[in-house]
Formats: structure tokens, C-alpha cells, sequence
């Protein structure tokens, strides 16, 4: 059988990124995946806390994740 055709969600932007109720995009800090023994502790402490992607990239987010309540 034939799968329909339709909009799909990209999988690689819905692992990488969270739409918040509000409707901002949040993703992780890089920097945070090895060698970590090296920075030091406010370094990675301020690394655990996620970050806003800014308004100007935003939009290409959104665009593929279409299933996102966004308003």
C-alpha cells in the first residue's frame, strides 16, 4: 500500500528543539559533551540551562516542526 502524502515533522529539529506555551524556540548549549573537566564549575552550571533561539532564526524551526501548537 501507498502511505498518503502530507506535511511531516523533520525528526532531527523535534530532538534538537522545544517550542515553549508560549511560542519561543529553546535548544541546548553547546559545548557540553565531553572535556568537561577543564571548565569550570559556573561554566557548566550556565551550560545545563537551555537557551532562546533568537526571533530571526525562529521562523526555520517552526517551519519544520509543523505539529507544534504555536498559537
Amino acid at each position: 500500500m501507498r502511505r498518503p502524502k502530507g506535511i511531516k515533522t523533520r525528526k532531527a529539529v523535534a530532538k534538537r528543539f522545544k517550542i515553549t506555551a508560549t511560542g519561543k524556540v529553546l535548544r541546548s548549549r553547546a559545548g557540553r559533551r565531553h572535556l568537561l573537566s577543564s571548565k569550570n564549575a559556573k561554566r557548566r552550571r550556565r551550560l545545563r540551562s537551555p537557551a532562546l533561539v533568537p526571533a530571526s532564526d525562529a521562523h526555520r524551526v517552526l517551519e519544520s516542526l509543523p505539529f507544534s501548537h504555536r498559537g
